[in-house]
């Protein structure tokens, strides 16, 4: 207790003591037996509401032991289950945890980890990725103001995440190798390029690279097959100066639609896993390609960056045209975009009536538009303005998400402000002089199907430059131009639900599919029941799923689904709208295309870490390392608590005890 807090409750005694004495004995001649005891009841009260002001505390000091922490992070996935270490592993588990040395020296934490990290329930093996530089970072994390160490039980094979190799780790971490550490001949398919579509009569390119590992030089035949019917072959040869091959072939799209196909590389002498010598991939053929006619009267860098961007689509095909030229046939083309248009643009409007976007800029004659009956119109005058846009997250005639757009570069027009005459639907709002305004950047019509859009401002080249620079690559940008081409080129009714999933998954691989649904006035609707049918086309089994609401959309997860060809319908409960669609699950499983346990990584890792590599049959050596390990002790906390000296409830009733005693004493004798 501080000397202050035993100088206050003096001074409470010795204040309760005198205003007790000057009620009852001060300048009063008799003093009846009585007021002896109304003085002490007196006095007991008032240092008690004293005592309760205070509120003396007193220091308590505790000592905690605090364990160094052993986490065990177990392998989870398939590819302990494809090597059939399933057992071994739990006979691990089950000699740490019968260990009690142990358990007396360490606070010991089990984790299961595959492609994410977790508390050890049950191992199932049936995690399709592995993760291991995400499961030590995890610990490391967890661990960090205690000191720790880690056993790392598993066959060191990653398939998703950073390269744990170069994993920076304060703690020493020792592998347990599980698996085949023999190495065997092998060669497999590691990499295959391709398009996703294709256009029909065209030919589409397909990149192999394969890879090879072993100590002689062999030869094997890699194969495209189609429908079981071989399309492609070629016979490579491998050595170990020369173990990677490419090979590069083009194949026709003869017919429309999805189409399926196997790559496949023969197996070898000795060759222990023949899983990673098939790879699946799909191709959807299009029977079309959208023409663009980019229309303009002079010379501008946007031109050039308009058509690097909508041309990164191999479906679409860009022409630049300038309004002199005599030789456009508007016929030809599905969409337009009109850049700049002035006087001289007055056959190009009677020409083509929607599915073209418009761009303005500083030498555009908005009188001349003024006159189109377009929709939109702008009271503009002869003096330049800088826009910078500002995302609408409401946005919803399609799907766009927010690329950055208010860090880009802000776009040039001529000052004035701009008039709707239609409903239109702003994607990007303009910002000027600081303020942000709801008059459109960017926007969108559509009236009786025919579609449109406005961009107000020219240096679009400068917003695909500034997207360069921060994703070290144009295909943002270039999606963004491309989602905008997409919604005008289409000459289809727009859909009231929209559908979207994968064409093609690797068994086991978790099976999302999203659903977009609107109302009839094409406005998002979240009160909606969607609902799943999905059909295995050999089997004709079906599965019914309901949909659930994730923020803007309906998603579904299918999971347990064997390999082979689905189709789905999403149907809209009590409506009579549906979307249908396939799928196809192939029997490649990415954790089934390793040979052997990666010792050499492991080993890496455990050096970087001043641990060290140990196999199953060591495991006991390992946890006696563990337990004569002096680095590893029980460490002491000091914890100063301070506690109340008193108990304030039963205090209060005292008070009122006291209180209470001396009005009735004081009431029976008349003194009140």
């Amino acid at each position: 207790m501080e000397t202050s807090t035993l100088i206050y409750l003096v001074l409470a005694v010795l204040l309760s003591v005198a205003i007790a004495f000057f009620q009852y004995f001060y300048k009063i001649k008799r003093t009846p037996k009585v007021h002896i005891l109304l003085f002490a009841l007196k006095a007991l009260t008032l240092f008690l509401i004293g005592l309760l002001l205070i509120n003396p505390k007193i220091k308590t000091l505790e000592t905690e032991n605090i364990k160094p922490v052993l986490s065990v992070l177990v392998d989870n996935s398939l590819s302990t289950q494809f090597f059939k270490e399933d057992k071994t592993i739990r006979n691990l588990l089950s000699e740490v945890q019968n260990q009690n040395k142990i358990q007396e020296k360490f606070a010991v934490q089990y984790f299961s980890f595959g492609k994410e990290i977790s508390v050890l329930d049950s191992l199932s093996f049936s995690d399709t990725h592995t993760n291991i530089y995400k499961a030590i970072n995890a610990v490391n994390e967890l661990n960090k103001e205690t000191k720790s160490v880690t056993i790392l039980i598993t066959d060191g094979n990653q398939t998703q995440g950073n390269d744990y190799e170069f994993i920076h780790s304060a703690n020493k971490i020792f592998p347990v190798i599980v698996g085949d550490t023999t190495q065997y001949q092998d060669v497999q398919i590691s990499q295959l390029n391709v398009n996703k579509y294709s256009y029909l009569e065209n030919k589409f390119p397909v990149e192999a690279l394969l890879y090879y590992e072993g100590k002689e030089r062999v030869k094997s035949t890699f194969a495209i097959l189609q429908n079981g019917k071989r399309i492609f072959s070629k016979q490579v040869e491998f050595s170990p100066e020369n173990p990677t091959q490419t090979v590069s072939t083009n194949l026709l799209s003869s017919t429309k639609g999805i189409h399926y196909y196997t790559a496949s590389i023969s197996k070898i002498d000795n060759e222990k896993n023949t899983k990673n010598n098939y790879k699946s991939f799909s191709v959807e053929v299009l029977d079309e390609q959208t023409k663009v006619l980019l229309l303009g009267s002079f010379l501008h860098p946007d031109l050039g960056a308009l058509k690097k961007a909508i041309e990164s689509n191999k479906q679409r095909k860009v022409d630049i045209k300038f309004i002199q030229d005599n030789d456009i046939n508007f016929e030809d083309y599905q969409m337009y975009v009109l850049y700049q248009p002035n006087g001289s643009f007055k056959n190009v409007f009677e020409k083509i009536s929607s599915n073209y976007l418009l761009v303005s800029g500083t030498k555009t004659d908005w009188n001349f538009i003024n006159a189109q009956n377009l929709g939109v119109q702008k009271k503009a005058i002869n003096q330049k303005e800088e826009y910078s846009p500002v995302y609408n997250p409401n946005f919803l005639t399609f799907l766009q998400e927010d690329i950055g757009f208010e860090g880009f570069p802000p776009l040039e027009d001529k000052f004035g402000e701009v008039q709707l005459k239609k409903e239109v639907q702003g994607l990007l709002y303009q910002k000027f002089a600081g303020v942000e305004t709801t008059q459109p950047l960017l926007a969108t019509f559509e009236e009786n199907e025919k579609k449109s859009a406005v961009l107000f401002g020219e240096g679009v080249w400068k917003w695909r430059a500034s997207s360069y620079l921060k994703e070290q690559n144009f295909e943002t940008f270039d999606k963004f131009i491309g989602n905008l081409v997409q919604y005008l080129a289409s000459n289809k009714k727009r859909k009231r639900l929209e559908v979207t999933s994968e064409r093609l998954y690797p068994a086991n691989a978790p099976i999302t599919i999203s659903a977009f649904y609107v109302d009839k006035n094409y406005q998002f609707d979240n009160r909606a029941n969607l609902e799943l049918t999905l059909t295995n086309k050999e089997t004709k089994e079906q599965k019914k799923l309901p949909f659930s609401l994730i923020n803007n959309s309906y998603q579904v997860s299918v999971e347990g689904l064997i390999s082979g060809d689905y189709s789905y319908k999403v149907s809209v409960v009590n409506q009579k709208i549906n979307a249908y669609g396939e799928f196809k699950i192939t029997d490649y499983q990415i954790e089934e295309q390793f040979t052997n346990a990666n010792q050499q990584k492991l080993q890496s890792l455990a050096t970087k870490t001043n641990g060290a590599v140990f196999y199953p049959n060591s495991i006991n050596q390992l946890l006696q390392e563990l337990i004569n390990d002096e680095s590893y002790y029980t460490t002491q906390k000091s914890i100063s608590k301070e506690q109340d000296l008193i108990d304030w409830k039963w205090i209060l009733f005292l008070i009122v005890a006291f209180l209470s005693a001396e009005w009735f004493i004081r009431k029976y004798y008349g003194k009140i």
